[in-house]
C-alpha cells in the first residue's frame, strides 16, 4: 500500500531581542526559502526533545527553555503534507553555526517585523493564521 500520509514536523522559533533565527534551506523541500530550525518528530519522541535535538544538530545551540506554540497544516511542493508544531526557545546557550551545510546555506537573525523572502510554507501559514502583532506578543510573553 503506497498511501500518502501527513508527517509531523517541529519548527523551532529561536527568539532573541526581538529577532528570530532563520536559515536558508537547500537540498530538500523548500530549497531556497528561509525557515526555522526544524525537522521530523521521531517515533516516541516528545516535541521538546525533538526541538532540542534539531536545534543542536543544525546550529550547535543548546535550548534552556521551551514553550509550545501554534501549529499549521500545509501541502508543500504539492506532494508532501506536513503538520508543523512550533516551539519557542528564548533561553539558550551558544551562537548559531551551519552544522548541516548540505541542508542549510546559512543562519541569520531577522527582526520579526522584517522577515526575508521567500519564507518556508509553514512560516507563511503561521503568519496567515496569526496577525503579526498577535504572534509577536505571544512570542515575548
Amino acid at each position: 500500500m503506497n498511501e500518502k500520509r501527513p508527517r509531523v514536523g517541529v519548527g523551532v522559533i529561536v527568539w532573541k531581542n526581538g529577532q528570530v533565527l532563520l536559515g536558508q534551506r537547500k537540498g530538500s523541500h523548500g530549497a531556497g526559502k528561509w525557515g526555522f530550525v526544524g525537522g521530523h518528530l521521531e517515533f516516541g519522541e516528545t516535541i521538546e526533545t525533538c526541538a532540542s535535538r534539531e536545534l543542536m544538530e543544525e546550529t550547535g545551540i543548546k535550548a534552556l527553555s521551551f514553550q509550545l506554540g501554534p501549529w499549521t497544516s500545509d501541502l508543500i511542493d504539492e506532494d508532501k503534507h506536513y503538520v508543523t508544531l512550533f516551539v519557542l526557545v528564548d533561553q539558550f546557550e551558544g551562537e548559531p553555526r551551519a552544522l548541516e551545510p548540505h541542508r542549510c546555506e546559512k543562519w541569520e537573525w531577522f527582526d520579526w517585523n522584517a522577515l526575508p523572502s521567500p519564507l518556508f510554507t509553514p512560516i507563511e501559514s503561521l503568519l496567515l493564521k496569526f496577525e503579526l502583532g498577535q504572534m509577536a506578543t505571544q512570542l515575548v510573553t
